[in-house]
Formats: C-alpha cells, sequence, structure tokens
C-alpha cells in the first residue's frame, strides 16, 4: 500500500509536469497559429512517452541517487514528490512556465537536509550551472539560427507558400522532437526519488512517469501554452521552428549527460533567442520577469517546505 502511495506521488509529480511543460513543446507552434491545440498534444502524448521509455534512465539515476546516494524511507521520498508537485500546480494554475526539474531538485534537497543524509554537492552545483548554462546556449543557438533562416527565406525564389508548407512540417516534427526530449529528461524527475528504493523495475518507473506526463499533457496544458506561445513575443512560423528545435537539441543534449535540466528554460531561451533578431523591444519583459521570479521560488519553496513537512511529520506525526 505504501509504495501504491509513492508511485501515485509519483504519477502526481509527472501530471504537473505535462500540465506545465507542455507549453513548452507546442505552445510555439499553437501560438503561431499552424495547428490546433487537440493534435498537437497527441503528438506530445506519443513522443514524451517515447523519451521516456528509451533515453530517461540518465535523468533517473541522477535524480534518485545521483543527489543523495544513499536509500530513503518511504516518507522522505513522498514528502519530496508532494512538495515539489504542489509548486508546479501552483505554477500551472497561474499560467507561469515554471521548472519541474527545479522543483524536484528542490524537494529532494531539502530532504536530504532534514534527513541528515550525505548530499552530493559537486553533483548539485553541475545540475545549477547547467540551469544557467543551458538556457544561454539554446538562446545563442536560436538567435544564430533564425538570423540565418531569415536571410536565406529572403534570399529563396521559391514561392512563399511552398517554404511556408515546408517550415511548417519542420516546426511540427520539431515539436514532436522537443516532446520527446521533454520525456527524456522529465520522465526521470517524477519517478527518480522513488528509484532511490530499488524495488520497483525501472522502465515500469519510466513508463509510469511518461505515461502521466501524457495524462497531464492532455487534461490540463492548455493554460501554459499561451504564455510560451504568445506572451513573450509574436511567433512566425520560421520562429516556431527554430525555438523548438533549438531548445530540443538543449534538452536531449543535457539528458544523455543525465543532468535534469528545465524544459521551461531551455523553451524561454529559445523564443527570446527569436525576439532579439526582431529586435528586443518585441520582447515582454513583463513575463520574463515573471518566469525568472518562478523559476527562483520553485526550488527554493519546494526545498524548504519538504524539509519543514518532513521534520514536522517525524516529530509530531510518525
Amino acid at each position: 500500500m505504501i509504495l501504491l502511495i509513492l508511485l501515485g506521488a509519483g504519477a502526481y509529480v509527472g501530471w504537473n509536469i505535462g500540465a506545465n511543460d507542455t507549453a513548452n513543446c507546442v505552445g510555439t507552434t499553437v501560438g503561431c497559429g499552424l495547428i490546433s491545440y487537440k493534435r498537437a498534444v497527441l503528438l506530445v502524448s506519443v513522443f514524451v512517452i517515447l523519451g521516456a521509455l528509451i533515453d530517461g534512465d540518465h535523468v533517473m539515476k541522477t535524480v534518485g541517487k545521483g543527489i543523495i546516494n544513499q536509500p530513503l524511507d518511504y516518507l522522505a521520498i513522498f514528502v519530496a514528490l508532494l512538495c515539489s508537485g504542489v509548486f508546479v500546480t501552483l505554477a500551472t494554475f497561474f499560467s507561469i512556465p515554471t521548472s519541474t526539474s527545479q522543483a524536484i531538485v528542490g524537494g529532494v534537497l531539502g530532504i536530504g537536509l532534514a534527513t541528515g543524509a550525505q548530499i552530493q554537492y559537486s553533483k548539485l552545483i553541475i545540475i545549477a550551472e547547467s540551469w544557467v548554462l543551458c538556457p544561454i546556449l539554446v538562446l545563442g543557438l536560436s538567435y544564430g539560427l533564425y538570423f540565418l533562416l531569415t536571410l536565406l527565406i529572403r534570399n529563396l525564389r521559391m514561392g512563399t507558400l511552398l517554404v511556408q508548407n515546408g517550415l511548417g512540417l519542420l516546426s511540427i516534427l520539431s515539436a514532436c522532437y522537443l516532446s520527446y526530449s521533454m520525456g527524456a529528461n522529465n520522465a526521470g524527475n517524477a519517478v527518480g526519488p522513488i528509484a532511490n528504493l530499488g524495488v520497483v523495475n525501472p522502465q515500469i518507473l519510466l513508463a509510469i512517469g511518461g505515461i502521466s506526463i501524457a495524462i497531464g499533457a492532455i487534461t490540463y496544458g492548455k493554460k501554459v501554452a499561451d504564455t510560451v506561445g504568445k506572451g513573450i513575443t509574436p511567433l512566425d512560423i520560421p520562429g516556431a521552428f527554430i525555438a523548438q528545435v533549438s531548445s530540443a537539441f538543449g534538452m536531449h543534449m543535457f539528458s544523455l549527460m543525465g543532468i535534469p535540466v528545465s524544459t521551461s528554460s531551455a523553451i524561454v531561451g529559445a523564443v527570446v533567442g527569436v525576439g532579439l533578431v526582431k529586435g528586443a523591444k518585441s520582447i515582454s519583459k513583463k513575463t520574463i520577469l515573471t518566469i525568472l521570479i518562478g523559476w527562483v521560488l520553485t526550488p527554493t519553496l519546494a526545498a524548504v517546505t519538504a524539509f519543514l513537512l518532513y521534520k514536522f511529520l517525524k516529530t509530531f506525526v510518525i
């Protein structure tokens, strides 16, 4: 029964990832009017599960035992999952694209401090550095690619309609690739703490993570999609394609290294890169500031809440 409760908590975190991070995969495509949200979310569901099953084990190992390399009790794992999930739910409710990776790492860190476990601070430093490095790299990549693409489009002598259709197809394919990368990086966030126990087959855990992300995308993913697709900067079809393929590449690269990075920071960095080519005035500073505040508060509050809740339950309840 306790294990089922933990699996339910992991599925809840996965649902939150789907609800909040679906926007990162299809917000730009939907925002530029290329595809309907219903069709886009079906593509997300398929590819996020594939990403989880094929490449999700790298990040799952890091979250499971890379931060805290000793077994945790059931209560500690439950509290870490619950706290990280709650703060992502709140961010989704207010349509803020936050980082589920940062939330779960914050929750695990809070539990490690509360239990007195040995924390791998060197690994934490690498993860924190990647949270800064990933959006910067993706921003630079999207800026360069979008600049080159706009020059290429201007010089093409083919019909505009043919070019737009080709870019439209590429945008949809890049959304699929980004969904795959999200599954590869974030399924491990949902079930990594449970993997710390070593009692459930890893592929079963990744399947639970991937399916729960897909369910979150289908049931509650639309709120944040408008923020990513329209709230940061207006996007055309070439911009949507470049933003998605740049963020997908960054996410996939860090996933293969086993580093949980933020899908939100990757796509936001990519969208800002596209916006800079158009001119800094096209970027909504207010939206960017709101997103940055959410990125800072989410891991901090998840860590503090996990620490306090675990201490309270151990002292007065259990």
